[in-house]
């Protein structure tokens, strides 16, 4: 498996309970692509939400986000970590 970081744009304000409930969704169907979601962070000032995962490929990770109703802008590979 392979750890990916993805990044949401446009969520200014994000409220804590918006932001479990949106995380809570993922976390319901991500058994379905082989996706496990290892941490998330927001950022309601900037309008950022970060989100760390394990998946077979970026495709899962973003299949699952598009199901959950909210698409990843970015997602990125982490092949190296400490």
């Amino acid at each position: 498996m392979t750890r990916f970081m993805d990044v949401h744009h446009n969520m200014m304000g994000i409220t804590d309970e918006q932001f479990r409930e949106a995380h809570e969704a993922d976390l319901a169907i991500q058994g379905d692509e082989g996706v496990s979601f290892v941490q998330a962070w927001a950022d309601p000032d900037e309008g950022l939400i970060y989100c760390l995962s394990e998946a077979p490929s970026a495709e899962a990770v973003q299949r699952i986000h598009q199901r959950s109703g909210h698409p990843a802008d970015e997602i990125h590979p982490v092949p190296l970590a400490l």
